[in-house]
């Protein structure tokens, strides 16, 4: 099973390229349009893939995410997992870059419960994807280290901006990368 590691040495190895694998490449990120629209459900009702789908922006520090990659799950548009990644200004004591993460798996696609357009809606348990990246950053071998951090707290009711609901344990995963990890 692909992996979202597998995706950024992917995007890597293309040069950015978003074609050339299974990602959306930041250049993806935000282009939504009726066309892209008609393209995603089309792509849904004959359960293809979209490797050119766009991600929709999320934003973090008053900006839309700094790199987006996506994982087609099976052969169809309807079912991807997303990892959005912002930039943080401040660097650590080590002076290495900081970086804040989002995880997320489309479980289907449908229309949005407060716009009316297509769209994709997200599982509830945020904390799966949360744990499926840094599973896959360890499997690697890219993390020096890892451990939780107290977040926003639990929440057993909550909602996205689309609407959908959603469940966490509230807490944050971080990583550490190890000095020599290349995607």
């Amino acid at each position: 099973m692909p992996t979202f590691i597998d995706s950024a040495r992917g995007f890597a190895r293309s040069g950015g390229d978003a074609g050339a694998s299974a990602i959306a490449a930041p250049a993806a990120t935000g282009r939504l349009y009726v066309g892209s629209e008609v393209g995603t459900l089309r792509r849904v009702v004959l359960h293809r893939p979209d490797p050119d789908a766009p991600v929709s922006p999320l934003y973090v520090f008053g900006r839309k995410q700094d790199l987006a990659f996506e994982l087609d799950v099976g052969g169809s548009a309807d079912q991807r997992h997303h990892v959005r990644w912002w930039r943080a200004k401040p660097r650590d004591a080590a002076d290495r870059a900081l970086w804040v993460g989002d995880a997320t798996f489309d479980r289907d696609a449908g229309i949005s419960h407060l716009t009316g357009q297509i769209t994709h809606h997200i599982a509830p348990d945020i904390d799966a994807e949360r744990d499926r990246l840094m599973a896959d950053l360890a499997a690697a071998g890219q993390l020096a280290w890892q451990y939780e951090w107290p977040g926003v707290g639990a929440t057993q009711d909550g909602r996205n901006a689309g609407g959908d609901r959603y469940y966490t344990d509230g807490l944050m995963a971080v990583g550490v990368l190890k000095p020599d990890a290349r995607p």
